[in-house]
């Protein structure tokens, strides 16, 4: 075994899903021995979104095969339309999603990709509601670290491929809608017909989203609010 196993775990937590206005979140977590992360370079692994959806599925596998650990958390658009209802915010969402895959995975460090303005205050904030100690695990918080951090950047992948999967589930049932991103104009279409023909919106729209809203009153011509829908 590798000296550098005794050094402990290290993860790489990001998202994909924060946008749309359709569709899950979902937060993944990845962990690992240090000396098998150069495997993940060695595969080429970066940024999800610099990727062919079909090298995105390849390396999902192969990502899946040298982690010690997954941790995903899929995050429903009406249960985030419940919870930015109740005042919380779609950053402090994530912030528990993250502390939660910390938790699971309870690695040494952990590489993150910071929703917040303030990198320091996003790392800061998931290791407060973190139950692993900072004693025990280094919090590291970066905007763009899935292209600095192959860890993370592997967790932007599996991410990725776990929500376009979902998203396809969701065709099946309602219909090809696009991406679920308020510039897509196939989900831009899906949620104006749907307005337009008075049908209430299906549990998964964000129905809290102001791209929502705005095709709202552009149909309806007013100001529309959550509970319109």
């Amino acid at each position: 075994m590798s000296k550098f196993r005794s050094l402990g775990l290290v993860a790489g937590i990001d998202e994909a899903g924060r946008g749309p206005m359709i569709g899950p979140l979902v937060v993944c977590g990845i962990s690992m021995f240090p000396d098998d992360v150069p495997k993940l370079e060695e595969l080429g692994v970066r940024d999800s979104k610099r990727l062919t959806a079909k090298r995105r599925a390849y390396l999902a596998t192969q990502i899946r095969e040298i982690a010690r650990r997954i941790s995903l958390r899929r995050i429903p658009a009406d249960e985030i339309d419940a919870l930015r209802g109740s005042g919380t915010s779609l950053n402090s969402i994530e912030v528990d999603a993250f502390a939660s895959i910390v938790d699971e995975l309870a690695p040494t460090i952990v590489y993150m990709d910071a929703a917040d303005v303030i990198e320091s205050r996003f790392a800061e904030t998931v290791a407060a509601r973190s139950k692993v100690p900072t004693t025990k695990c280094k919090f590291v918080a970066q905007h763009r670290a899935d292209s600095t951090y192959p860890i993370v950047s592997a967790a932007s992948i599996v991410a990725k491929v776990t929500r376009d999967a979902e998203i396809r589930k969701y065709h099946e049932i309602y219909g090809d809608f696009g991406s679920g991103y308020p510039t897509d104009p196939k989900s831009i279409a899906f949620v104006r017909d749907l307005i337009e023909s008075e049908v209430e919106l299906p549990p998964i729209v964000r129905k809290s989203w102001k791209s929502i809203e705005r095709i709202a009153s552009q149909v309806l011509g007013r100001q529309t609010a959550l509970g319109d829908f």
